[in-house]
C-alpha cells in the first residue's frame, strides 16, 4: 500500500493478477497523509519523505494495527481493536477474499440450497481476536456470519469487535470450536472420508487439529460458504522469518503441526460429512506449491465443482481455494485454468541479502545479454520484456517447432525472438520464498516465451538457490 497513490491499470487478459475490480483500494492506495489529518491517533505513525510521499513502517506492529484500525473506521464505518501479539490483518487483502466468494455465490455454476436463507450466510474458521472476515463481510454485502475459535483471547475479542459494532451484531455470532462435543459423529466422519478415498493425512498430525465442523456446525444448520485464513507454518520460527513486515499472530494462529497443507486436508475430510451443509467449502493458501496438491486431494474427496484464483497485494501473492459437492448447472465444466499464457516457478531458500529486487535485476540482465529490450519497473517489480520488430515475423513462424531443451534453444535466442511479448513479475511469498511468474502478451509467440522462461527459471535457481536444498 502506498499513501494515496493511484494503482495503474494493467489491462489485457493475459495481465499478472491484481487485486479484486471490486475491492475499493484497487483503483489508489489508503492516503496516508489524509487519514493522518483526520484521525490523530494515526499520525505518530505517518512519516512524509523530503518530496512528499507519505509512509508507513510495517514492521512496527503498533503501525500496522492502527492502519488497520483506521481503514475499518473510515472506510467500513467498523469499531475495532485487538491486544498486542495478536495476527493483525491487512484490509485490501482480506476484502479481495471476500468479494472473490461473492464471485463464487453470484455465479450459476451450481445452485443454491434448496433450504437457504435470502441473506447469505458464512462460516470463518478461526476467526481470530480480528474477526475481520464477518465484520467485512457484515459491513460490505450485508452477510451474516458463524466464526469459530479454540483460544480465550481470541473468542474475548472477536465478541468485543462484534458488540462494538451494534450495526452488525445481529448479523455475526461467534462459538468455541472447543465446545464441540467429541462424540460418535468424529468417528463417523473418518468413516465417510476413508469410504470416500481421501488420503491419508499428512504425517498423520491432520487428528490432532482442533475441530473445524464436527460439534460446530449444528444439526440441521445450512451455510452458503465457508472461509479460512488457515495457520501458514509448521512453526512460530518459520513464521517469523519475515523482516519486511511486523503483523504479529499467535501460535495458534500462524503454525500447526503440518503446516497449512495439514491444516486444509482437515477441512477438506471434515467437508465430506458436511457435504450437505455447505454451499462452497473455500479456503486461502499460502503456498501455490501446496494448491495443486491440495486441489488434488479436493478432487479424490469427490467435489463435483473446483475453482482457485490468486490474490496479490503489493509483492505478496496468495491463493483461494474453492470446491462444492452441490452437481452443477453446466453438463461441461471449463477449467478455471488458462492455455499456456502463464509460466511460473518458486525460488525457494534464498541465500542470506538476496530478495525480490537483486532476483528482479539479474532477470533483466538475462533478457539484456541476449539483446532483448527490458522496461523494468521497480515499483511492481515487473520487467515487460520487447522482442525486436524485424524478428517478430520469424518468431511467429517458428515457435512451433522450437525444441524444448533448454541447451537446444540457448544458442537461438537472439536469432528468433523479438516484439512487446511478455511481461516477468516477482511476487514475494513468503520469508525465503520468491514466486516468478511469467505473462505472455503476444499468443503467437508461445514457443520463444516457453523456452525463454525455461532458461530464466535455470538461471535464477543457479544464482541464488542455495545447492543443499
Amino acid at each position: 500500500m502506498g499513501g494515496g497513490r493511484k494503482r495503474r491499470r494493467r489491462d489485457g487478459p493475459d495481465a499478472p493478477p491484481v487485486m479484486h475490480p471490486r475491492n475499493r483500494y484497487a483503483a489508489a492506495a489508503p492516503d496516508f497523509a489524509a487519514l493522518a489529518s483526520l484521525y490523530p491517533s494515526f499520525a505518530p505513525f505517518v512519516t512524509v519523505s523530503g518530496g512528499g510521499r507519505a509512509s508507513v513502517d510495517f514492521t512496527d506492529f503498533a503501525a500496522t494495527r492502527e492502519l488497520t484500525r483506521v481503514l475499518l473506521l473510515h472506510d467500513h464505518g467498523v469499531n475495532w481493536w485487538i491486544p498486542d501479539g495478536q495476527l493483525c490483518p491487512t484490509v485490501p487483502n482480506r476484502s479481495n477474499y471476500i468479494h472473490w466468494i461473492e464471485d463464487l455465490l453470484s455465479s450459476d455454476l451450481i445452485p443454491r440450497m434448496s433450504n437457504s436463507s435470502v441473506t447469505v450466510r458464512g462460516f470463518d474458521i478461526g476467526t481470530g481476536a480480528n474477526c475481520i472476515y464477518p465484520l467485512l463481510g457484515a459491513s460490505l454485502l450485508g452477510w451474516s456470519f458463524v466464526g469459530s475459535d479454540v483460544t480465550d483471547v481470541a473468542l474475548e475479542w472477536a465478541k468485543r469487535n462484534v458488540e462494538s459494532n451494534p450495526h452488525l451484531a445481529g448479523l455475526i455470532e461467534i462459538r468455541n470450536a472447543n465446545e464441540a462435543p467429541c462424540s460418535s459423529k468424529s468417528e463417523t466422519v473418518a468413516e465417510e472420508a476413508v469410504s470416500e478415498n481421501i488420503p491419508e493425512p499428512v504425517d498423520s498430525v491432520v487428528r490432532a487439529i482442533a475441530p473445524i465442523f464436527v460439534g460446530v456446525v449444528k444439526d440441521s444448520e445450512n451455510f452458503d460458504f465457508c472461509m479460512c485464513n488457515p495457520p501458514f507454518f509448521e512453526s512460530m520460527e518459520e513464521a517469523g522469518l519475515n523482516p519486511k513486515t511486523s503483523c504479529a499472530g499467535t501460535a495458534e494462529e500462524m503454525a500447526c503441526p503440518g503446516g497449512e497443507q495439514a491444516f486444509i486436508t482437515h477441512i477438506i475430510e471434515d467437508s465430506v460429512s458436511f457435504k450437505n451443509s455447505f454451499r462452497w467449502f473455500t479456503s486461502m493458501v499460502g503456498r501455490k506449491a501446496n494448491l495443486k496438491l491440495l486441489a488434488s486431494k479436493v478432487r479424490e474427496a469427490g467435489a463435483s465443482v473446483v475453482k482457485t484464483t490468486e490474490f496479490v497485494q503489493g509483492q505478496t501473492a496468495r491463493w483461494g481455494l474453492a470446491w462444492s459437492f452441490i452437481a452443477p448447472r453446466k453438463n461441461v465444466i471449463r477449467s478455471s485454468t488458462p492455455g499456456k499464457v502463464h509460466h511460473s516457478f518458486m525460488l525457494q531458500g534464498l541465500r542470506r541479502g538476496n530478495g525480490a529486487f537483486q532476483v528482479l535485476k539479474s532477470a533483466e540482465t538475462f533478457f539484456c545479454a541476449s539483446n532483448l529490450s527490458c522496461k523494468t519497473d521497480s515499483l511492481s517489480f515487473s520487467i515487460d520484456v520487447t522482442l525486436p520488430d524485424e524478428q517478430t515475423q520469424a518468431a511467429t513462424l517458428d515457435c512451433d517447432d522450437l525444441p524444448g531443451s533448454v541447451e537446444d534453444n540457448s544458442t537461438k535466442v537472439h536469432s528468433i525472438v523479438t516484439g512487446a511479448s511478455f511481461r516477468i513479475s516477482v511476487f514475494e511469498q513468503m520469508p525465503g520464498t520468491l514466486l516468478i511468474k511469467g505473462s505472455l502478451l503476444n499468443k503467437s509467440l508461445s514457443g520463444t516465451f516457453t523456452s525463454l522462461f525455461s532458461q530464466l527459471e535455470e538461471t535464477l535457481k543457479t544464482e541464488f538457490v542455495s545447492k543443499d536444498r
